[in-house]
């Protein structure tokens, strides 16, 4: 964990552990909360205006009918 959290590749993690696959390895990543916070934390608001997807009647009446 002290590697990861020190900025190692975590495809050098998994070749210093022996680890065949990086898939094995990749649990570390899962454990690693306080990584996962302070990713979370550094996540700014997106500029773009969120727009929600209406269908239109059409589509609505296909659909229907399946």
């Amino acid at each position: 964990m002290h590697l990861l959290q020190s900025g190692v590749d975590l495809a050098v993690i998994a070749l210093w552990l022996g680890h065949e696959s990086i898939a094995t390895t990749h649990g570390y990543l899962q454990a690693d909360l306080q990584m996962k916070e302070q990713a979370l934390n550094r996540l700014q608001e997106p500029d773009t205006p969120l727009v929600r997807f209406t269908p239109s009647d059409d589509l609505l009446a296909f659909l229907d009918h399946l």
